[in-house]
């Protein structure tokens, strides 16, 4: 006993705040987004000599996950997010569930009220263990000293491993003040967690049979594909097999633009080639995609003449949704690798293909220019023009996300930053600045409506704090834009409080906040006033007031079918 003694007390007595940052060290954690308060004031304490290790002071605790998250989306690192108890936990929330519906890896400390104070109601206190229950993949609260480096590297372990995501810490202020001679290490103690990431092969064996005998293939990629790393591993393998190709929202950039192969992203506002070709495909295999209402907007008619193939990381996503024929639970790259060693002869397809280019060629997105107002889909060509295509491109959840989706040509794994599964408004600006700090030598582009600007736009602070040299597009309609096309299309033009009559001064916005601003209301000057802007260093707002009844074509109705497209001429 003595001799266990003497070990432990070679070991560095610490406080648990100076534990936790040691323990946050070793788990290669670069940057934490944040907010003080008064549960946390002892690990702040500790954060003032931290030098390594920069906190980013977020004006509002959402907008502090939102950045972790455009961080964890731009680099692959988990996001790291230090909020206070009570107010600041539950403000952190919509972050949350955002990243959880997106599969982001994230690890949130919540501060907590004292561990005797804990269920009495205290000044400051909240549940967070009962409210992030639904929306993390686990959650832990530090009720020993000794358990906070076991429950760190668990923590970082779950939200980086399997289907990615969110973990809450919550950590009590007295175990941030409580010394100890514990230690990190790199042990993984979880028997319980052993996610699935080897595929079988006899279902690889199914699947690949099944692709050379199709002739109608389609493959389906989402972000499950970027989450793996597993792009070049699918390029690979279109390459070989000659398969069309269609995405999700989050599967943009998997697979390039540009390529022939490649019908557009499929779902409600997707080209008419890759519904189509979902609809009438005889075998689809979707990877890294979990069939959401957004894609399968009609489950029921999805691909009914389809044997399915369905690759995913999560057992539960499998067959959910969509019923499955060949069910893969497994990483995508490793079954992407797999796929690649078996030889099956190339699927005799030639007429598909014909057939999927026409559609592809005759049934692209399309609007009408206008020299009265600008079209909002014009502002998108030409920033990617601009751009050349190679710019991350960040964007708040609305109309103005869609036409970026359709617009603009993606060709790198998460290229598109954006709300998918929750659909948050104020996700744009601090997902764009958390963005920016994950990949500084990276163009940034954040396409922010009117609605979602006025959500966050507290996070403009941080620009001239860092210098992050960012451009802001902002899509200013005067409207709540997908609310009152929803309005406008299905409840006989009412639009009920979807319009922005009445909006403060965005330029002078941009001047309180030190940041240079332009404001763009003329389509003959659109794109030299939009050159102007991107040519300029810094980081800067740029408005464009664009066409208020402007629609996001096509768009299938909520429960049709993917074939029963509005907008396709």
């Amino acid at each position: 006993m003595e001799k266990v003694k003497t070990q432990a007390q070679k070991r560095q007595k610490m406080s648990g705040a100076h534990l936790l940052l040691d323990c946050l060290h070793k788990q290669g954690v670069e940057i934490i987004f944040g907010y003080p308060g008064g549960s946390v004031l002892p690990l702040y304490d500790a954060l003032y000599d931290e030098t390594t290790i920069p906190n980013i002071l977020t004006r509002h605790e959402q907008g502090a996950v939102h950045a972790a998250e455009g961080y964890a989306k731009a680099t692959g690192k988990p996001g790291v997010v230090i909020v206070t108890s009570g107010p600041g936990a539950t403000n952190a929330v919509t972050g949350i569930a955002d990243a959880m519906s997106d599969s982001v890896p994230l690890v949130v400390i919540t501060g907590q009220v004292t561990t005797p104070g804990i269920g009495k109601d205290a000044f400051q206190e909240a549940d967070v263990l009962g409210i992030t229950l639904p929306i993390t993949k686990n959650n832990y609260q530090v009720r020993d000293i000794e358990e906070l480096p076991k429950i760190v590297h668990e923590a970082f372990h779950i939200a980086t491993t399997g289907r990615k995501g969110p973990v809450v810490i919550d950590l009590p202020k007295d175990m941030t003040v409580l010394e100890a001679y514990a230690e990190c290490d790199n042990v993984v103690h979880l028997e319980s967690y052993q996610p699935n990431t080897i595929p079988s092969k006899i279902q690889i064996d199914r699947l690949m049979k099944q692709l050379s005998k199709a002739h109608k293939p389609v493959i389906l990629v989402g972000g499950g594909v970027a989450a793996a790393g597993g792009s070049e591993e699918l390029r690979e393998l279109i390459k070989r097999y000659e398969v069309p190709v269609v995405s999700t929202l989050l599967g943009l950039g998997v697979f390039p633009d540009n390529h022939e192969l490649f019908l557009g992203m499929g779902g409600m506002h997707g080209t008419y080639g890759a519904n189509m070709a979902m609809m009438e495909a005889d075998f689809l295999l979707s990877i890294g995609c979990r069939f959401d209402d957004r894609l399968a907007c009609n489950p029921d008619a999805f691909a009914k003449d389809a044997v399915i193939a369905h690759i995913d990381i999560d057992p539960v996503e499998i067959g959910k949704i969509i019923p499955t024929d060949i069910p893969i639970v497994a990483d995508a790259k490793i079954a992407l690798q797999q796929m690649l060693e078996k030889q099956v002869e190339k699927p005799e397809c030639s007429e598909w293909l014909k057939l999927c280019q026409e559609r592809k060629e005759n049934y692209p997105f399309q609007y009408k220019d206008s020299d009265e107002v600008i079209k909002p889909q014009k502002v998108i060509e030409i920033v990617a023009d601009i751009t050349e295509g190679n710019s991350y491109v960040v964007t708040d959840v609305g109309q103005h996300q869609m036409w970026a989706a359709q617009f603009y040509p993606f060709s790198f794994p998460n290229q598109l930053i954006t709300s998918g599964g929750l659909g948050t408004m104020g996700y744009g600006i601090p997902a764009g600045i958390g963005a920016k700090f994950g990949e500084k030598d990276r163009s940034v582009v954040v396409f922010v409506g009117d609605g979602g600007f006025q959500m966050t736009n507290q996070e403009l602070a941080i620009l001239n704090i860092y210098n992050l040299d960012i451009k802001f597009v902002l899509m200013n309609n005067h409207s709540l834009g997908m609310v009152r096309q929803w309005q406008e299309r299905f409840f006989n033009e009412r639009r009920s409080q979807s319009v922005l009559d009445v909006q403060p001064d965005f330029m002078k916005l941009a001047e309180a906040y030190g940041i240079k601003g332009v404001k763009i209301t003329d389509p003959a000057s659109l794109d030299q006033q939009l050159r102007e802007a991107f040519a300029a260093k810094g980081p800067m707002l740029i408005e464009v007031v664009v066409d208020n009844r402007e629609h996001v074509l096509p768009m299938i109705p909520a429960g049709q079918p993917n074939d029963k497209m509005l907008g396709v001429d």
